[in-house]
């Protein structure tokens, strides 16, 4: 995904409309000195504590806070953990499937700046070649700790759902394909989308589970019991969930069903307000149970960056207001949506309990990734990863690692 000529002008009034302070190089919160942040709703796994404390010494969070530790009020707030996005394509006008390094570490910290401080690099279809070339690349950066590995989104995809990926450019999920791709990732893949009933599908997810790599079923056209079939041969994650793929029915009840009954499955939703109306998100929910959804951005280089003409591989996407749709066509093309907007919205919009958007958007992905002892909630030992939101569920302040990406300037 390239930005076209034009975009520019209208991301630039963009960044002007949502000016916020952010350092151009994160800030140690304590320059040495450990910090507690006080004061604030902080929303732990076992519940929201008012007028809570987290203490932050280096780039973890410590048990206890010595003698000496600078002491921050941030009452006002809320205090969540950083966000962890499991599909994301891009941002600030980058494309994680066909950007340079500097373009891809620009669509990352656009994304920071929002909050979401663990990030997966999706790709989308592509030429085998091409996407195994994007894989060395990615994967020099996930063991640079700026991205948290790559899922491939396509070519194992079925050209009945397609949606904005090029059919010329899909196949079948051939296991041999699908080995090439995470042997090209050197050990940082970490998903791959399949439509599990085409040839070679369900074996394809018994080679992705012997190798310790996400099988997520999407863009598929399978029945309720090829669905079952894949679950059972390690399938994990519905790939955006109700979209790209046959709706319920009560004869038929196809993938949909099938997803949600089953515990083992995680499900991943695009809370944008444009891919789900609110009833199919309080669906999910009441369904899978707060600790079985997983909010993601599926967002392209448009997200945090503005309205105009973009290249989605080999297919040109319009965007206006906000919206991403293919220009022949005019199916959705992704999102512009950055976590933090699908945090307020799950709030103020779906009134879920601040609690389940924490999960939905922190634990959840955290442990789906087996990254539960590093990042997704706050607790001691774990990364100093941290949200500081407004009562107005806005961005405050954004801490990865114990530095200040957004310096919430405070006293």
């Amino acid at each position: 995904m390239a930005n076209a000529p034009g975009a520019r002008d209208s991301a630039d009034a963009r960044r002007s409309r949502d000016a916020r302070p952010a350092t151009d190089h994160p800030q140690p919160a304590t320059a040495g000195t450990p910090t507690v942040l006080a004061g604030a709703r902080v929303v732990l796994p076992t519940g929201t504590v008012e007028d809570g404390r987290v203490v932050v010494d280096g780039t973890r969070i410590a048990a206890a806070a010595p003698e000496h530790a600078r002491v921050v009020d941030v009452s006002g707030h809320w205090l969540v953990p950083g966000f962890v996005d499991i599909h994301n394509h891009g941002g600030g006008g980058a494309s994680f499937t066909s950007g340079t390094v500097e373009e891809v570490l620009r669509g990352i910290r656009t994304h920071r700046l929002h909050g979401t401080t663990t990030l997966v690099a999706s790709t989308v279809t592509g030429d085998m070649d091409f996407l195994a070339q994007r894989a060395g690349m990615l994967s020099e950066l996930a063991e640079q700790g700026d991205i948290a590995g790559i899922h491939f989104e396509g070519p194992f995809i079925s050209p009945c759902r397609k949606g904005a990926h090029s059919e010329d450019l899909l196949r079948d999920p051939d296991p041999a394909e699908v080995r090439k791709l995470i042997d090209a990732a050197r050990g940082q893949a970490r998903m791959v989308t399949l439509a599990t009933e085409l040839p070679g599908g369900v074996d394809s997810v018994r080679l992705l589970a012997e190798h310790g790599v996400i099988a997520a079923v999407g863009h598929t056209d399978a029945t309720y019991e090829q669905t079952v079939e894949a679950i059972e041969a390690g399938a994990t994650v519905a790939t955006h969930l109700f979209n790209a793929m046959p709706v319920l029915g009560h004869r038929a009840p196809g993938p949909i069903a099938a997803l949600l009954e089953d515990e083992r499955v995680t499900v991943e939703l695009i809370n944008d307000g444009t891919h789900l109306h609110p009833a199919a998100l309080q669906l999910a929910f009441h369904h899978a149970g707060a600790d079985r959804v997983a909010f993601i951005t599926d967002a392209m280089d448009a997200a945090g960056f503005g309205d105009g003409r973009y290249m989605l591989g080999p297919l040109e996407v319009e965007v206006a207001d906000g919206v991403a749709r293919l220009v022949e066509g005019g199916s959705i093309a992704g999102s512009t949506l950055t976590l933090d907007r699908a945090f307020k919205r799950a709030v103020t919009v779906d009134r879920l309990p601040v609690e389940h958007a924490v999960a939905a958007l922190c634990a959840n992905p955290a442990r789906l990734l087996g990254l539960a002892d590093r990042i997704g909630s706050l607790e001691p030992g774990k990364d100093a990863d941290l949200v500081l939101l407004d009562d107005a569920f806005e961005v405050a302040g954004v801490m990865r690692r114990g530095e200040w990406v957004v310096d919430p300037q405070l006293g």
